[in-house]
């Protein structure tokens, strides 16, 4: 039953909400779940999240603004760091915080290193045994079990975000730590990164697809042009025109990423361009060049022009 708010109206609580967990903890999935939109890229291989990626759940009586945080860890480069940097920035400015832990994997020293420093903070922390699809009932009660003893959580939920169970249980626990406050966004808006930063997600995406090893650290995509019918009248008005470019850090990787005649990079750019056409509601025109960025994840200034 809602109270009524000091405008006459019912409660609504509206802010911000940040989850965080060891790389590849389900963070992306379970914050498109929350959604009900692919807001985040996702993938198998960890630190795929880069950036802190907004997500907007709108409900009658709430707006929770989700912050998607790349995996907090140990870190060996200076893009690591500056991951870590976000990730923190980010935990010092939210209303409620979810700490992600796999249902199927052990209780391991990144979580254990991820829990002592949320317990320095503030915010309530609302523990989330992920991945509850790929877990037998035993190992959810015994993951239960141990995240309890690593610290002191406002709840403890265990939730699949692929299959759906407990989404929108986890949605009202997130919310009912929120202040009163009114909508923050539109109702219709559900992120606000800009659009060219999604489409060189997408890119990504689907260009880490299939590689190994080290390689997925290595990439990252910078859209250099996006041009539409009003920036040229040639362009038919239903296309977008989009030049990008995959950057690697070192010569040996480009062949992996272009393939055998170019196969590999046409797959990229079939399946990216199926991605950016649903976003962009149209269709998509893009051009995709290979550069090397020698060592850019320890190179302040390359960091700095490749946007982290």
């Amino acid at each position: 039953m809602f109270r009524l708010w000091e405008n006459g109206g019912v409660t609504h609580r509206s802010g911000f909400a940040c989850f965080v967990g060891r790389p590849n903890a389900g963070k992306s999935t379970l914050t498109n779940a929350l959604v009900g939109s692919k807001i985040v890229i996702t993938s198998a291989k960890p630190q795929t999240t880069r950036h802190a990626v907004r997500g907007i759940l709108t409900r009658d009586d709430a707006q929770l603004i989700l912050v998607d945080t790349p995996g907090l860890h140990r870190p060996r480069t200076l893009l690591g760091e500056r991951l870590n940097d976000v990730v923190r920035a980010t935990l010092a400015d939210v209303d409620v915080v979810g700490f992600c832990v796999p249902a199927d994997q052990k209780i391991g020293p990144g979580d254990r290193f991820i829990a002592a420093e949320l317990a320095q903070l503030r915010a309530p922390v609302v523990a989330i045994v992920t991945k509850t699809d790929v877990a037998s009932r035993q190992q959810i009660t015994e993951q239960l079990i141990a995240v309890s003893q690593l610290g002191e959580f406002a709840d403890i939920v265990p939730v699949s975000a692929v299959a759906g169970d407990q989404v929108q249980l986890l949605a009202d626990l997130l919310i009912g730590h929120l202040p009163e406050g009114p909508r923050l966004y539109p109702e219709d808006v559900q992120t606000d990164n800009d659009t060219e930063t999604r489409i060189a997600e997408l890119i990504r995406e689907a260009a880490l697809e299939g590689v190994r090893d080290e390689l997925p650290h290595s990439i990252a995509v910078t859209v250099d042009e996006l041009r539409t019918r009003a920036d040229s009248p040639e362009i038919a008005s239903d296309l977008t025109v989009i030049f990008a470019t995959i950057h690697l850090e070192r010569t040996s990787q480009k062949g992996i990423v272009i393939g055998h005649k170019g196969s590999r990079l046409k797959a990229i750019g079939t399946t990216a361009r199926a991605g950016i056409s649903e976003l962009l509601g149209g269709r998509v025109h893009l051009d995709l060049h290979v550069a090397v960025e020698a060592d850019w994840q320890r190179d302040p200034k390359k960091l700095d022009r490749l946007g982290f």
